[in-house]
C-alpha cells in the first residue's frame, strides 16, 4: 500500500496558487512542491494541520492511501 498524496487537488478546487498556501503556513515553495510529489517521507502533524487550516480540508481530504502495483 502507498499513500498519495492529493494536495494538488485540494488547492486547485480553492484555487490558491502554491507560492500562496507556502507563505499561508510557514514553509517554503521548495518543500511544498515536494509535498505535492510525494517525495518526502514524512509531514508534521503541525505542518498538516495548518494546512488543513488553510485550505479548510481534512487530513484525509489531503491524502490516500492506494494499493501498490506489483
Amino acid at each position: 500500500m502507498e499513500i498519495v498524496v492529493r494536495l494538488d487537488v485540494m488547492m486547485a478546487l480553492r484555487k490558491m496558487k502554491g507560492r500562496d498556501l507556502a507563505a499561508r503556513i510557514g514553509i517554503t515553495e521548495q518543500n511544498l512542491s515536494l509535498l505535492k510529489s510525494g517525495k518526502v517521507k514524512g509531514i508534521r502533524f503541525e505542518t498538516l494541520a495548518r494546512i488543513c487550516e488553510v485550505l479548510e480540508c481534512q487530513p484525509g481530504d489531503l491524502l490516500e492511501a492506494a494499493p501498490t502495483e506489483d
